[in-house]
C-alpha cells in the first residue's frame, strides 16, 4: 500500500483476507445523475406487489420490474419513492452464490448509469456489501491498460466471480457503459474511455464528491459521478471517511495515479486515496444494475 495520494512507495502483496480467492480469468460501461422520462404507462403486477410491501421484502423479480419501471417513469413511478427510501436507509438484500457463500448487496444509485444498447438509464444499480469475494487485480504489478485490459474485469464479466452469480440473477443484469482511464496510472493526461460491463467496479469519482488530484491528474474527475447514496456521506477525498469504513480492503476500478504498479483501494478506515499493488489480494465489491 502506498502512503498517500500519489505517492509512490512499498507495495504490500497481501493475501490474508477472509473469502473466496480467484486468480485467473477470461476477458468478458457513460452516466450522469437524474430521472428518466418516457412511457409513464400501465404498471407491472411486480410492480404492485413490491410497493405494497417492505422494500427490504423484494424479490429479485419484484427488484427488476421496480428498476424497470424507474427507468421508464423517473420519479413518476410508484416504486421510485419506495427505491430511493431504501437507498437512503441503506436497506439490503442477498442471494446465495452458485459456491453456497451469501453475498450481500444495496441500492446506490437511481437512473445514473447508462444502457450499453442506448436506450437510456438503468433504473437502478446496485453494489456489493459484503466480503466473501476476493482476487488480485492483475497478475503482475502493472495498471497498464488501466481497468478495461485487468483480469479481474475479465473475471467479472465471464469467469469466475461472474460465474459465481446464480443464472436468476445472471439474466435480469443490464450491460451499461463504465467510463475508466483504460490507459495508465503515469499519463497525466490520460483520456477516459468506454467499457461494457455486466458488473463492475466502482471509481473514484463515482465514491467521492471532487477529485483530490483534479489539478494535476484531470481523468480522476471523469470516471463517473457520484452515485447518489453516497452524497452527503461521503464527503472526503483523501484520508479516511467514516461512512466507507468497514474493516475491510476493497478494489476500485481506478488506476492509482503517478503510479505504474497498483490501482485505487477503499482501505479499512475508509480511506479511498490509497493504491494497492495490482497482485495484492483485496476484497471484490462488484456493482451492477437492474
Amino acid at each position: 500500500m502506498f502512503a498517500g495520494p500519489g505517492v509512490a512507495g512499498a507495495i504490500r502483496n497481501q493475501f490474508n483476507l477472509v473469502g473466496n480467492t480467484v486468480n485467473s480469468g477470461i476477458s468478458g460501461g457513460t452516466e450522469g445523475g437524474g430521472a428518466s422520462g418516457g412511457d409513464t404507462g400501465a404498471v407491472s403486477e411486480a410492480v404492485h406487489a413490491a410497493v405494497a410491501k417492505d422494500a427490504r421484502d423484494w424479490t429479485l423479480d419484484e427488484q427488476k420490474a421496480v428498476a424497470e419501471d424507474i427507468a421508464k417513469k423517473g420519479e413518476a413511478s410508484p416504486a421510485y419513492a419506495k427505491a430511493k427510501a431504501a437507498m437512503d436507509a441503506g436497506t439490503e438484500w442477498s442471494i446465495t452464490l452458485t459456491d453456497g457463500n451469501t453475498l450481500t448487496y444495496r441500492i446506490i444509485g437511481i437512473n445514473h448509469d447508462d444502457m450499453v444498447d442506448g436506450s437510456g438509464k438503468a433504473g437502478l444499480t446496485f453494489h456489493t456489501t459484503s466480503s466473501g469475494i476476493s482476487s488480485r487485480m492483475n497478475a503482475t504489478d502493472t495498471n497498464a491498460g488501466g481497468w478495461e485490459t485487468s483480469e479481474l474485469r475479465a473475471k467479472m464479466n465471464s469467469g469466475e466471480i461472474w460465474n459465481l452469480m446464480p443464472s436468476d440473477f445472471q439474466s435480469k443484469v443490464k450491460s451499461v457503459r463504465k467510463l475508466t482511464n483504460n490507459v495508465g496510472g503515469m499519463d497525466e493526461n490520460a483520456a477516459v474511455t468506454a467499457t461494457s460491463d455486466k458488473l463492475f467496479l466502482l471509481s473514484y469519482s463515482e465514491i467521492v464528491p471532487t477529485s483530490y488530484w483534479a489539478d494535476s491528474d484531470p481523468w480522476t474527475s471523469s470516471e463517473g459521478t457520484q452515485y447518489e447514496a453516497f452524497k452527503g456521506k461521503v464527503t472526503e477525498n483523501f484520508s479516511a471517511d467514516a461512512s466507507l469504513a468497514n474493516d475491510i480492503e476493497w478494489w476500485q476500478r481506478s488506476v492509482a495515479p503517478n503510479v505504474s504498479e497498483g490501482f485505487l483501494e477503499v482501505y479499512l478506515d475508509g480511506d479511498m486515496s490509497l493504491a494497492e499493488a495490482a497482485t495484492s489480494c483485496c476484497c471484490v465489491c462488484p456493482a451492477w444494475c437492474f
